[in-house]
C-alpha cells in the first residue's frame, strides 16, 4: 500500500510538473481565448488547492474514475480497458517467448559449460541485450514481411500479427534470463546435493531438471518480475512501431495531444500492474523454496 499511495502521488504531480499552464497546452492554439482557459481549468480543477487536486483524484481513482478525455470527451478508465487486452496479450505472450528462450539458452549453457554450444548460447543472449527493440522491430519487418511476405507487418488480430511483436519483445529479456539462468545453474550444479544425485547414478536429465533447475529459479523468477516491468513499459515502442492498439501506443497518442488526463491514467495502471506482479514473485518464493515461509 505504501507503493502505491507513493505512486499516486507521482502521477498527480506529473501534470504540475509540467512546464507552464497545462490547461493551456491542451486547448493549444484556443489558448488565446482566456474563457476557454479558464473554463478548462475549473473542469480539471486546476484553479484548487494542490492538497484539495490530490485528495479529489485519489478517491476518484480508488473508484475507477481517472477523469474524462478533453480530445475524445469520454471516461479514460472506458479508453484504457479497451484497449488494455491488448497490450495483455503482447506482454504475456512477449514474457512466454522470453521465458522460453531464456530458460532453454540458459540450461543449455550451463550443462555444456566451456563448449561451443556455451559460446553459442551467450552470443545470442548478448546479441539480445545489446539490440535495441525498435531496430529489432524494424528488422523484423523489413525481413518477413516486405522481403519474404510471410507475415503481416502492422494491425492486429490472430497469430500472425502477433509472432513479430511479441518476438520482438520478448528477445531482449530473453537474453537477460538465458545469462541469469546460465549463472545460477552453474552455481547449483557445483552443490554437494547434485554429486550425491549422480553418484547414486540418478539420470542427467533427472538430476539437472528435477534437483538442479528448481533451486536455481529464485533469482530467475525476481528477474521475471523486473523484466515484466520493462515488457510492459516496452509496449510503448512496439505498438508504436507495428501499429497495434493498446497502453502504449495510447499513452504515446495522449502525450502527442497533450492529453494529460489520459497520459496520468495510462502510467497509473501500468504502475499498479507492474507492483502486482512482483507481490506475486514474492510470494511465489514459498512455493519454490519451502524453507520461505511469510509470517
Amino acid at each position: 500500500m505504501p507503493v502505491l499511495l507513493g505512486i499516486s502521488i507521482a502521477v498527480f504531480l506529473m501534470m504540475h510538473m509540467v512546464p507552464g499552464d497545462p490547461a493551456k497546452m491542451m486547448l493549444g492554439e484556443l489558448a488565446v481565448n482566456k474563457e476557454a482557459v479558464e473554463n478548462l481549468r475549473h473542469q480539471l480543477g486546476l484553479d484548487d488547492p494542490i492538497a484539495v487536486q490530490y485528495w479529489r483524484f485519489l478517491t476518484r481513482a480508488l473508484h475507477g474514475d481517472l477523469g474524462r478525455s478533453v480530445l475524445e470527451n469520454q471516461p479514460v478508465a472506458r479508453m484504457l480497458w479497451q484497449v488494455l487486452p491488448s497490450t495483455i496479450e503482447l506482454t504475456l505472450t512477449g514474457l512466454g517467448i522470453a521465458v522460453f528462450l531464456g530458460v532453454l539458452l540458459g540450461v543449455t549453457a550451463a550443462v555444456r559449460h566451456r563448449t561451443w554450444l556455451d559460446n553459442a548460447s551467450m552470443v545470442v543472449a548478448l546479441w539480445g541485450v545489446s539490440m535495441p527493440t525498435f531496430w529489432m522491430g524494424l528488422l523484423l519487418i523489413f525481413l518477413f514481411s516486405l522481403k519474404l511476405g510471410w507475415l503481416p507487418a502492422t494491425g492486429q488480430g490472430g497469430l500472425l500479427r502477433l509472432l513479430m511483436p511479441a518476438f520482438t519483445l520478448g528477445y531482449v529479456a530473453a537474453a537477460v534470463i538465458a545469462r541469469l539462468v546460465r549463472s545460477s545453474m552453474l552455481e547449483v550444479l557445483r552443490q554437494e546435493y547434485v554429486r550425491t544425485a549422480r553418484a547414486k547414478g540418478l539420470a542427467d536429465r533427472l538430476v539437472i531438471y528435477r534437483h538442479a533447475f528448481k533451486n536455481a529459479l529464485i533469482p530467475v523468477v525476481t528477474v521475471l518480475g523486473l523484466q515484466f516491468g520493462a515488457l510492459l513499459g516496452g509496449t510503448v515502442v512496439i505498438e508504436t512501431i507495428f501499429s497495434r492498439p493498446g497502453v502504449g501506443r495510447l499513452a504515446v497518442t495522449s502525450i502527442l495531444n497533450k492529453d494529460f488526463l489520459v497520459t496520468q491514467g495510462t502510467v497509473l495502471m501500468s504502475a499498479v500492474f507492474y507492483t502486482l506482479v512482483n507481490i506475486i514473485v514474492d510470494f511465489s518464493y514459498a512455493f519454490l523454496d519451502p524453507r520461505i515461509r511469510y509470517d
